[in-house]
């Protein structure tokens, strides 16, 4: 019986291993890693799928920010990764994990300033996350400028940096 339940209690390493499985060992590689850089992730916006007790999927958020080049820092949260057992994708799952991650963050007043690394038509479409916004955005590592994609009304339409948030919100 699937369930979908808060990630905290869920043991670190079997989180590591799903993740591994779906997107690889060399996934920390990425550039989303680096904007996260040392944050933890937001307990009430992260979840965990569950199937008869098994782990088949992830949704983490995670506190991080833009420091914008013009002054100020804008805080954000980063949606991802969302992760799903391989034998287990294209199935619908991850789109639950993301809603239920959203419908969180609508619940905790943190949904005012989301952003991700992801499929424009796909976040596009089922979650209003769009590139409008993003141009001006750097990272700190490579990046395919039209993955990078945000969704609320304090989303930044400035040029900034994007990292770790030095103060957690939520």
């Amino acid at each position: 019986m699937l369930q979908i339940t808060p990630l905290a209690p869920i043991p670190a390493d079997a989180v590591e291993a799903l993740l591994d499985r779906a997107f690889g060992a060399d996934r920390r590689q990425r550039t989303a890693y680096r904007i996260r850089g040392g944050a933890t992730a937001l307990p009430a916006l992260s979840f965990a799928a569950l199937d008869d007790g098994a782990l088949i999927g992830t949704v983490q958020c995670w506190p991080v920010a833009m420091r914008l080049d013009a002054g100020g820092v804008v805080p954000l949260v980063m949606v991802g990764p969302i992760a799903v057992a391989p034998e287990r994708q294209r199935g619908g799952l991850g789109r639950q994990l993301v809603a239920r991650a959203l419908a969180a963050a609508a619940e905790t007043g943190l949904d005012r300033a989301m952003m991700l690394i992801g499929d424009p038509e796909y976040y596009g479409r089922f979650f209003g996350f769009s590139a409008e916004r993003t141009g001006d955005w750097r990272a700190p590592g490579p990046i395919e400028r039209h993955r990078l994609l945000a969704r609320g009304p304090l989303v930044p339409d400035a040029p900034g940096l994007l990292g770790e948030c030095a103060e957690p919100s939520g």
